[in-house]
């Protein structure tokens, strides 16, 4: 399977990893997802998308806060990845993080895995 590092950003709170592995791309934010740091995951979900990626994997095992602009940012690279025929995968989250999307309904419009390695395999 294909490794390859295709970026990251860094803010005070927010680290944003991407890298290739076969045909998805996956996504690893760590840190705090908030209003303040949504655009460090917008702009590397869009550009895994206008690169081709259809499939993204979202790692959450890191992620230890999402507010609704977190989730937002979520919901809406899932309606792009659909509209190209692919979809956003969440992987691992942390009970903090599960509970915003079970509070809001979104676990039901995601594709949730447990693990990560759950999520490359389905």
């Amino acid at each position: 399977m294909d490794r390859g590092t295709l970026g990251s950003a860094q803010s005070g709170r927010l680290l944003v990893e991407v890298r290739e592995e076969g045909a998805s791309a996956i996504v690893t934010p760590a840190g705090e997802l908030d209003h303040h740091t949504a655009d460090l995951l917008r702009e590397p979900l869009d550009d895994c998308l206008d690169n081709g990626f259809a499939r993204l994997v979202v790692d959450c095992s890191r992620l230890e806060f999402c507010d609704s602009t977190g989730l937002n940012v979520l919901l809406g690279a899932r309606l792009k990845a659909e509209a190209a025929g692919g979809g956003v995968h969440l992987a691992g989250m942390q009970p903090v993080v599960a509970r915003v999307f079970e509070i809001t309904g979104a676990d039901a419009v995601f594709t949730v895995h447990d693990t990560l390695e759950a999520a490359l395999g389905g």
